[in-house]
């Protein structure tokens, strides 16, 4: 109990750095202050790009175009810290110092988690470390894939170094070879990884044929209907699918883009990300950097001159990721943002390099769910770092005791403006 106490007590802050309490704050007795996190910032990009180049699982979110980005200017999501894995080239030693590795750039980079405090995530004074929210919900680290288990036992020694008792890994896909590897790296002590919560939600199988695909998930009314649709959009004049994949095509892409998004409901609602100048220049800078890479493409929907929908895809490797939607809400009795998906649908189906879409929506989705039928598991993984640590238990309740609370008052608030939005 007295654990449980310490670590949920509301009068401790930590320090980002090091997980320590701040000086004014009371410390608990199992969180001694540890050693100074990197900051990400100071992560090196050139090994950061050929880490992503061998992962042993694909992240669009953070690769260094997309997160230095998120990292310099959107809002509540800068001044990031990082857990780095190295191994020294000369020795082959998997634990080579991360500090002095990222200053000298002396060492293959092998594992990387950008990482903030539980108390700048959940608001709650764990000893924990978090995974950073690279904007979207999807927290796939980067691992080696050749030493993705020792990577991941590096990345929880220095969580220990740093007072950390436990990780905490957000929206993780529960199958995938980052879990695998960190499951392996625990049992080597006989631990765990623990679940928190889960969720499925809607993925492309891009390795099929995509007219079968649309076919067995729509039926074939929905598809009439949808074919119909298209065709009222015709008398506008030619519906044209375009894909922006360099940085010429995708910055006056992505100004329409930023356009349609604006002009409906999310706009009304205060989160479109031409009302944040801060989410504005992250989004500005990470796109031309990320197409600059060939690792994203600003898709569009037209009929003619007028565009009808538009969406912002990311590639790593083998997966692409669906990152956000805009829609001209006055052509919605033909379902532009469904045209746009089913074209997205065949884009990716006819792409013999990718393998899977994850479409990082909110699970049970209403437009993406039913025509994307595969689903990815996803949840938030507890990591603890110690044998029989009387901690892990008390992080463990304290963040159920936080979803439990959540949970209604997000439902309560999403009715309530469904109910304003029918009678607006």
């Amino acid at each position: 109990m007295k654990a449980a106490e310490a670590a949920v007590s509301n009068s401790a802050t930590y320090d980002e750095a090091t997980l320590a309490p701040s000086a004014n704050a009371a410390l608990p007795a199992a969180a001694p202050a540890g050693a100074p996190l990197v900051k990400l910032s100071e992560i090196p990009v050139a090994p950061w790009r050929q880490l992503a180049d061998r992962a042993a699982e694909a992240n669009g979110y953070y690769l260094p175009e997309w997160e230095l980005a998120v990292n310099a200017f959107s809002r509540g999501r800068t001044g990031v810290s990082a857990l780095a894995a190295w191994n020294d080239r000369t020795t082959g030693d998997s634990t080579f110092d991360a500090v002095a590795a990222a200053n000298d750039n002396d060492g293959r980079l092998i594992g990387l988690m950008p990482a903030i405090s539980a108390w700048r995530a959940y608001r709650i004074p764990l000893p924990a470390l978090v995974t950073a929210d690279a904007f979207p919900p999807l927290g796939t680290l980067l691992l080696d894939r050749d030493h993705a288990d020792a990577a991941a036992g590096q990345l929880m020694q220095q969580a220990r170094n740093a007072g950390a008792h436990a990780l905490i890994l957000r929206d993780l896909p529960l199958d995938g070879a980052v879990m695998k590897a960190f499951t392996k790296a625990l049992a080597w002590t006989g631990l765990r990884p623990h679940v928190l919560h889960s969720h499925q939600r809607a993925m492309l199988d891009a390795t099929r044929d995509a007219e079968e695909l649309l076919r067995d998930a729509l039926g074939p009314k929905k598809m009439k209907e949808l074919r119909r649709q298209r065709n009222r959009l015709a008398d506008i004049g030619d519906v044209v699918f375009s894909i922006a994949g360099t940085t010429g095509d995708a910055a006056p892409a992505l100004e329409t883009f930023l356009k349609l998004e604006a002009s409906g409901w999310k706009a009304r609602r205060g989160t479109a990300l031409i009302q944040d100048e801060g989410h504005l220049a992250f989004i500005r800078r990470a796109v031309c950097d990320m197409a600059a890479r060939g690792n994203c493409e600003v898709i569009s929907l037209y009929a003619g001159d007028t565009p009808l929908a538009s969406a912002i895809v990311l590639r790593h490797l083998d997966r692409a990721f669906y990152f956000k939607l805009g829609v001209d809400e006055r052509f919605a009795k033909y379902s532009p943002g469904v045209q746009l998906t089913l074209e997205l649908t065949r884009h990716m189906c006819a792409d013999d390099t990718i393998a899977t879409v994850d479409s990082t929506a909110i699970p049970n989705h209403p437009m993406i769910d039913p025509i994307w039928r595969d689903r990815l598991a996803i949840g938030d993984v507890l990591i603890p770092l110690r044998r029989n640590d009387p901690l892990v238990p008390a992080i463990r309740a304290a963040l159920a005791l936080r979803q439990a609370i959540r949970e209604p008052a997000r439902r309560a608030v999403h009715t309530l403006r469904k109910l304003k939005e029918k009678r607006s």
